[in-house]
């Protein structure tokens, strides 16, 4: 197909009147002009973003968490309220939830999302069909599948982040009920994901990495034996982890090894441009030019940090020095990429009491700056050929519906700026995903089915 743009950013900045040609998902020609034939799409187009940290099950209780408990309401205690809800949930429930999710996703402009899944067994924490599958092995992939085919009827792409979580905290303590569903051995885990590779296979524009999911949650045996095998299985499958997202966590890690978290995974794990560090929130200077110096990505949450508390990653000093950013809706008490953004700029200026700070001497657009930072970032967060429109790439994209961006500084320099601090509504119409209309005027063909279901769900967990 060909789609002829007014206005389109490409990867060295904004061009005017140009044809795309895509072939099988991707972009083989970007051409001067009007193609004959050509799609005309009725808006500026940008690359689609990219979400590198979603916990999908989390969309079910959002809302749900908002009243305050035991007097010091915190992420502990938020987190209670999590294991009530996930307790409850069926391998189809999984599903209904995530396709609700990943469609309120592409509507927003997310063409991908890196999925950090730890809800692997059964309610009551049994492997699923375990006494009764002649493949028992493929029955550790029960809830993962459930991902697999959210994603495909949703249209978004997926990289597929299978957590292992073994313990409660640092020491190897003793898991608690509510994380019943999250434990694997090492060996079960390396099974697991062996298995999601296997599953990849049959859905298209997927992959997979994996999610030690903390410091606290695993032991240096267990990391390291994970990052191995994955590592065996594809040399450049991301690997994410949560880290220091919490004081806490930090002085607990201070307590446990003598080191800040960063530090001892810089110290102990061979980081590389494919490990994410999800939050790094609570980080000293040396920890942050280590994190740039192995190339890593810092993993942003911006709106589900602030809900829970968490604190603001030094997004500044980071990108003045050359760090490489993704962002994430993680517990998607909103599921909306230009509020990440929004957020991400204006946490640093209540800091620095300043405005219009993560610009570049290269790019003075704070929104165009931060758009294209955080989707080349988080391309590179899911090893996927994402993140810029360029030929080679694959085709996610987004086009801006005009009749709302006319409204505001709408010349090219000021667009994203105006699109990311000044519009309160949806600016995205369509959504390409690798070369597939996915949503179009601002609607998906399964929108009202998922919602229906999801619906229903919620009502059910909320009777219980």
């Amino acid at each position: 197909m060909k789609l002829y743009a007014e206005n389109i950013l490409l990867n060295d900045g904004w061009a005017s009147n140009q044809t795309i040609t895509i072939e099988q998902g991707v972009i083989t020609a970007i051409d001067a002009g009007m193609a004959e034939g050509a799609e005309i799409a009725k808006g500026a187009v940008i690359p689609g973003m990219v979400n590198c940290h979603s916990h999908a099950f989390q969309r079910a209780f959002a809302g749900f968490s908002e009243q305050g408990s035991e007097g010091q309401d915190s992420f502990w205690t938020w987190r209670k309220i999590m294991y009530q809800f996930l307790a409850q949930l069926t391998d189809v429930d999984a599903k209904n939830i995530a396709k609700q999710l990943y469609i309120e996703m592409l509507k927003m402009g997310y063409t991908r999302v890196a999925e950090f899944h730890y809800l692997h067994h059964d309610i009551d924490g049994s492997t699923y069909n375990a006494n009764t599958s002649e493949d028992k092995s493929s029955a550790l992939a029960t809830m993962a599948q459930a991902i697999f085919d959210a994603a495909k009827e949703s249209g978004i792409g997926l990289t597929l982040l299978p957590v292992l979580y073994q313990h409660s905290g640092f020491g190897e303590q003793k898991p608690s009920d509510g994380q019943k569903r999250f434990i694997n051995s090492t060996e079960q885990f390396n099974q697991l994901v062996s298995d999601c590779f296997t599953l990849s296979e049959q859905y298209s524009n997927s992959n997979v990495g994996i999610a030690p999911h903390s410091l606290r949650a695993v032991d240096k045996k267990s990391l390291l034996s994970a990052v191995e095998h994955v590592r065996s299985l594809d040399n450049q499958a991301p690997i994410h982890i949560h880290i220091s997202e919490q004081q806490k966590e930090v002085d607990d890690c201070l307590s446990h090894y003598g080191k800040r978290p960063v530090q001892w995974l810089l110290d102990n794990a061979e980081l590389d441009q494919h490990w994410c560090l999800i939050h790094a929130t609570h980080i000293n200077e040396a920890e942050r030019k280590g994190i740039i110096a192995k190339q890593a990505i810092a993993g942003i949450c911006p709106t589900t940090e602030a809900n829970l508390g968490d604190g603001i990653f030094p997004t500044t000093e980071f990108l003045s020095e050359k760090g490489t950013i993704a962002i994430g809706s993680d517990s998607h008490i909103s599921v909306n990429p230009i509020e990440e953004i929004r957020w991400l700029e204006y946490t640093q200026r209540l800091i620095k009491q300043q405005r219009a700070i993560l610009a570049s001497d290269e790019q003075t657009s704070v929104g165009q700056n931060l758009w294209q930072q955080a989707a080349q970032g988080g391309a590179q967060s899911t090893n996927s050929n994402t993140g810029f429109l360029a030929i080679g790439k694959q085709a996610d994209l987004l086009v801006l519906d005009q009749d709302k961006t006319k409204l505001f500084a709408n010349a090219n320099q000021h667009l994203l700026d105006s699109m990311i601090f000044a519009s309160q509504q949806n600016p995205i119409a369509d959504v390409m995903v690798n070369g597939f209309w996915q949503v179009i005027n601002q609607q998906h063909v399964d929108q009202e089915q998922a919602s229906d279901n999801f619906a229903k769900l919620l009502m059910r967990l909320s009777a219980s």
